[in-house]
Order: structure tokens, then sequence, then C-alpha cells
């Protein structure tokens, strides 16, 4: 028996490895690397020339940048719903999703900081804001609860690796030096004794517990930011539940597309079943009525309502300049994923990755409506003011930014899928054995 498990224990970790680019992922990586050089380009004009060469203004001062912002901040909550929450409850089927979600939390939180110093226009700003920082003001909430996210994500992405590290070690002629020299650096330290496992496994529980009000928090205070500023559209106390259940949404959407894309391109069918595609697909179904609620709830009272100053900003979500956005939005990001994944063939992983991808997409203009018509719609109507102040369209400059900051956060994960098992080596092999015994 022991010889039998140590021989699936070899076939696990040949199979678990870290790989190397082949010519499709070298492709991919060089066009990613390609949107993040011109992103790049535009915000040295941007620091070069100022935040005129955005087309963001008097009113419409946040724009695309803060769309972005929101919809990193909302992608980063998966790390906590997937690791914490289903570790707590103790939900077996989710281990080899754990590292997934991790990874894309880390990168996305990475990025929705970076955009927001973008945002800002001169980078000391942000510099300025723990010199200078109101305590009273959100913003400065928004700044404290990203930053411990951001950490605790860390954390939660290392500590599970360090098991991961030291079967890497053996393994240093497929590992390179450069990697191993990384490894070393991580995790030469894990010896792999009771005591350690003991602290490690006690560490990740206190992590699960403290990232899950933290996540509450983070999207929370996010959603305040905009509930406290005196705006149609905003003007709401639904907003912190509504932005988390649609942060849970795109969360699990990005998840399921990650599933799919590193099982073909690692060959991880044996470990990524059907099974995690229909496990998933049901819980994205919950997470999308959930949502789906929360939006006729965020639209229907002040609907019903029409008050004066917030009948323009509706009325240009459902039947005016914004409408096919807003209709898309709502139908792709929503509407047309539940119909998919109601039915078991829909959640199979071919249509459950095309509806993972409509939901982060639909997300992501959602995010972008959340923000530009409210900006274009303030209590007080624009009098003797440039037309172009009425309209908003982000410049070429937004575009690249805001694209190379999305390429960026694929740029992440699939670096960290390249340089770590993207699914938990030792807790498969632990698993296996339970199941052999």
């Amino acid at each position: 028996m022991e010889n039998s498990n140590a021989l699936a224990s070899e076939k696990i970790i040949q199979d678990l490895l870290p790989q190397k680019f082949g010519t499709k992922g070298k492709v991919f990586v060089g066009v990613l690397l390609a949107f993040c050089l011109v992103g790049l380009f535009a915000y040295y004009r941007q620091l070069r020339y100022g935040l005129v060469v955005t087309a963001m203004r008097d009113y419409v001062s946040w724009g695309i940048y803060i769309s972005n912002f929101v919809f990193f901040v909302a992608i980063s909550l998966v790390g906590s719903l997937i690791t914490a929450v289903f570790r707590l409850a103790n939900v077996e089927w989710s281990k080899p999703l754990t590292r997934i979600a991790e990874i894309i939390a880390v990168a996305a939180i990475i990025f929705a900081s970076l955009i927001i110093i973008v945002d800002m226009g001169s980078p000391e700003r942000f510099y300025f804001l723990f010199l200078y920082g109101r305590i009273q003001s959100p913003i400065m909430w928004d700044v404290i609860v990203i930053t411990t996210y951001f950490f605790i994500s860390i954390l939660l992405l290392y500590y599970p690796l360090l098991p991961d590290l030291k079967i890497l070690l053996r393994f240093k002629e497929k590992s390179g030096k450069g990697l191993n020299k990384l490894y070393k650096f991580l995790g030469s330290y894990w010896k792999e004794t009771p005591h350690q496992i003991k602290l490690g496994d006690k560490a990740i529980n206190i992590l699960c517990i403290t990232i899950i009000p933290v996540a509450f928090s983070i999207h929370t205070v996010t959603s305040w930011l905009f509930a406290t500023t005196y705006r149609p559209g905003w003007d709401s106390t639904n907003f912190g539940a509504y932005f988390i259940s649609g942060a849970f949404l795109v969360g699990a959407g990005s998840v399921v597309v990650a599933m799919y894309i590193f099982r073909k391109a690692y060959s991880l069918e044996q470990y990524i079943t059907p099974k995690h595609f229909e496990k998933m697909g049901r819980i994205v179904v919950l997470l999308a009525l959930l949502y789906l609620y929360f939006n006729i709830n965020e639209y229907l009272v002040p609907a019903f309502k029409m008050k004066k100053s917030e009948e323009a900003h509706l009325n240009g979500l459902f039947a005016g300049d914004y409408a096919p956005l807003f209709w898309f939005a709502i139908l792709t990001g929503m509407i047309i994923p539940i119909i998919i994944l109601l039915f078991k063939k829909g959640r199979r992983p071919v249509p459950a990755f095309i509806a993972g991808i409509m939901v982060v997409v639909g997300a992501w203009f959602k995010r972008y409506l959340i923000v530009t018509p409210t900006m274009l719609h303030p209590f007080m109507p624009m009098y003797n003011v440039p037309e172009s102040y009425h309209h908003y369209f982000p410049s070429w400059e937004e575009w690249a930014i805001a694209i190379g900051s999305l390429a960026g956060t694929m740029l992440v994960i699939t670096i960290l899928g390249r340089i770590f098992p993207i699914i938990p080596i030792q807790e498969t092999i632990n698993e296996q054995h339970e199941t052999v015994a």
C-alpha cells in the first residue's frame, strides 16, 4: 500500500509541477507585454502633460480609471470566497481551485492599487495621503482596507505554498537556477516538522477568518466612496450589499475562466474535472440571481419615486444614450449566464467557460456604467460650460492605460501560474492518501 501511495504521489508531483511556456504561452505573454508597454507609454504622456490628455473634466472627474479600480477590487474578493469561506466550511472539492483564486486575488489587488495612483495624476499625491490624510474621509478608509487586504492576500497565497516549495526544491533540474534560487529564498526554512505544520495550519485559519471581514469592508468602503457623494444614482443605502454581491459574482466568474484556461494549457483534466465546473456553475447561478436582485432593488425604488434629479440618470440608462451598454451589461453579465448555467449541460467545461467570460465582460461594463452616467448628471444642472463637458468618452491614453492594466493583471496571473504549482501539490497528495485509506 505504501509503495502504491508513493507511486501515486510521484505521478501527482510530475503532473502538477510548473511547466515551461510553449509557443502559444510565449505568444500570449508577448501580446500581454505589448499591451502593457503601450499602457506605460500612455502613462508617460499623462505624467508629462498632465491629466489634460484624458477626457475627464470638471464634472466627469472620475472616468474609466475608477471603473477599472472598482472592477479590480471586485475580482479580488474571490480570494476570500474560494480560499477563506470554502476552507473554513471544509468544502473538499474546492481544494484544486484555491491557488487559482489566491493568484487572481493578489494580481487584482495589485492593479487596483496602481490604477488609483494613475487616477491621481501625480504619483506623489498617494504619498501625501499618508502624510496629510484625514481619517474622516472615506478615501482614507479605502486606502487602509486595501492595504490590509493586500498583505493578507499575499500571506494567504504564501503560507499554503510552503509545503509545495519544499517539493519544488527536490526537482532542481526542472526548475532552473533562477527559479530554484527564488524557491530557496521563499521556502528553505520549511522543514515540514509537526510543529511547523501545526503553526502553518493555525496561521492559515487565522488569515481565513481575518480576510472575510476585511474583504467585506473593502467593498463596503468602496461603495461608500460613491454613496456618500451627493449625486443621482449613488444616493443609496443599498450600495454596500450591491457591491459585495457583484464582487462575489465577477470573482466566481473569473475563477471559472481561469480554471478552463489552466486546465487546457497544463493538461489538468484529471485534477480540474467536470465536477468542479458543475459546482462552480451552480455557485455562479446563485450569485448572479443575488446580484440581479440587488440590481432590481437599486433601480426600482428610485424609478418608482422618480425624483427630478434621478429622472435624467435613469432615462439615460434605460432608454437613452447609455441604454445599449446598460442592457448589454445586464444581459451579458447576469441573465444569459443564468440561462446557460441553470441547465446541467450548461455547466460542462466549455459552456461554463463561455458563461464565465460573459460574467467578467458584463461586470466591467457594469462598473463603467456605475461611474460615468452619474458623473454626467449632477444635482446642479450644467450651465455655461463647453459642450464637451456634457459628454465623456475616454481618450486613447485612458483606453491604453485601462487595457494595459487589465493585460498586466493577466500577465501577473500567467507568470505566477508559471512559477508556482497552479494546483496545491501537497494538499492533492494528502487528499489522495486519505481517499486510498
